[in-house]
């Protein structure tokens, strides 16, 4: 078997996709010959170009991804050092061309073909080239995973321990990614917003839930207003404008591509109505009409329907925000008290046990979870058809004084006719009282 695979006939292959049956006969063909023997170097021209290409194609392919992308990069890393490549590498450091990235195809086109790949595949990716490496972490790629539908939502989520750490929860792979720490200098950062939009994360205000080991006293402010974005595709952390008013316990939530907050205490632990909205593209943050009513409560908002709730521990009234120039008003649904989460645009309470739906006025229960009466400081949210509960910890009761911080993960899915719970892959490096848990999209 020839393991040549020829640049005309790799674009041909991809011209012609009708579906992945076809994708997968050469990436196998090229495996088994990476496999069973070193490939003789001599004689095959740019073979590290062709390797990218079925590499791509492999990567489609993620029930052979695992096994087949090492091999590939593998040989793509040896090959890369010969000199038949070496102008790959003559490139200013400062200024990373992506021309070329696969050889007799348009840039365009090589775009959207990496695109396909899984973002958690991304890091090895960059190992091919310093031009992959700039594709990789260009807006570009990112927005032709939008078109060609490959675009994938994670969970971000993190916990008390360790401190000012987040990670990423892929649902399709099962799998959790660890993300760089937050450089803040605030220390246990605590009781802040969380929010993604445009593609980044953002953490927003809160403050040090730290405490003095010889006083007890807390150890730092209790409200800031700085706030934080994680770019996903620079893999890195950056510091935004900051809030017009310093604010913890507040509420935070996405609403038409910008970020709403409202309520809340301030670094005196009083009360507040002041509401603002951040521009993620402009980085700037407006005043908006404060709330109705201030309450000496923690608070938290949902999107339903296209409008911001704001929920305050204890009440059941909810202030609602139609629109930024009619403001807000005052409503009394009802709704149960208890931890909460949005599953396709409908309300999910866990109350006494019980998972119940909240449609308007009126209550479904949908299942028990009565095996969550122990657990207290877990994250509850929605994601796709699946509710998530995560993280927290177990204990005291009267038999057992221990507090045991946990790192599960129970999956709900609700879509379905007869909702069933299961357990993903724990959280491989959080643990304990989840600090805050969003849903991205990238």
């Amino acid at each position: 078997m020839d393991f040549e695979i020829s640049t005309k006939a790799c674009v041909l292959l991809w011209k012609s996709l009708a579906g992945k049956l076809t994708l997968l006969l050469i990436p196998l063909c090229v495996c088994r010959n990476l496999s069973n023997r070193t490939p003789n170097l001599i004689g095959f021209q740019n073979l590290t170009v062709r390797l990218r290409v079925a590499l791509v194609l492999v990567l489609d392919i993620h029930k052979y991804s695992v096994y087949m992308e090492d091999q590939l990069l593998h040989c793509c890393h040896r090959y890369s050092k010969k000199s038949a490549v070496k102008k790959l590498y003559e490139t200013d450091a400062t200024v990373v061309s992506m021309s070329e990235l696969i050889e007799g195809l348009p840039d365009a086109v090589a775009i959207r073909c990496i695109a396909r790949v899984p973002f958690y595949l991304h890091p090895k990716l960059e190992v091919v080239s310093r031009s992959w490496q700039a594709a990789v972490r260009s807006t570009e790629l990112f927005k032709a995973r939008q078109e060609v539908g490959s675009a994938e939502d994670l969970l971000c989520v993190c916990a008390f321990d360790p401190e000012n750490l987040w990670q990423l929860y892929d649902p399709l792979r099962d799998l959790w990614i660890t993300l760089p720490v937050l450089p803040s200098k605030i220390r246990h950062l605590a009781h802040f917003g969380v929010v993604c939009s445009a593609g980044k994360l953002f953490v927003l205000g809160g403050g040090s839930d730290a405490v003095d080991p010889l006083t007890g006293d807390q150890d730092g402010s209790f409200a800031t207003n700085e706030v934080w974005s994680y770019d996903p595709v620079l893999r890195e952390w950056a510091a935004r404008a900051s809030m017009l008013v310093p604010r913890a316990m507040f509420a935070c939530c996405a609403l038409n591509g910008k970020i709403v907050v409202a309520g809340g205490f301030t670094s005196c632990q009083k009360s507040i109505s002041q509401a603002e909205m951040y521009d993620p593209e402009k980085d700037v943050w407006i005043r908006i009409p404060d709330l109705h009513r201030t309450h000496n409560s923690a608070c938290s908002g949902v999107v339903i329907g296209g409008k911001l709730h704001v929920l305050h521990r204890g009440l059941s009234t909810v202030q609602v925000l139609d629109s930024i120039g009619s403001g807000w008003t005052v409503e009394d649904y009802g709704w149960l008290q208890g931890p909460i989460a949005v599953v396709h645009d409908a309300l999910y309470v866990m109350s006494h046990g019980l998972i119940v739906k909240q449609e308007g006025k009126t209550r479904k229960v949908v299942v028990s979870a009565s095996e969550f009466r122990k657990r207290i400081g877990f994250a509850m949210t929605g994601l796709g058809d699946e509710m998530y509960v995560i993280g927290g910890v177990i204990g005291p009761d009267r038999w057992n004084w221990d507090i045991k911080p946990v790192s599960d993960v129970d999956i709900l899915t609700v879509g379905g006719e007869r909702p069933t719970w299961r357990q993903a892959t724990p959280m491989t490096q959080c643990r304990g009282t989840i600090r805050g848990c969003a849903q991205l999209r990238i």
